[in-house]
């Protein structure tokens, strides 16, 4: 990640990173992503949203 500490909007508690399991077209992908630790709520940056999950969008939708 950065080193931005990034704190939930909601709880105001900082993110902690975590393996999130992501799921599209009846697939799955893990990546290690910042999630709060009180509501749970999982933040996806650009960088990931526009390089690996659209390249795993991209690949599925091909097929």
């Amino acid at each position: 990640m950065d080193n931005i500490e990034w704190k939930c909007n909601k709880c105001d508690k900082p993110l902690k990173p975590k393996s999130t399991v992501f799921e599209y077209m009846g697939r799955s992908f893990s990546h290690e992503v910042l999630v709060c630790p009180g509501c749970g709520k999982v933040f996806i940056p650009q960088s990931l949203a526009e390089g690996r999950m659209a390249e795993v969008e991209e690949a599925l939708e091909d097929k």
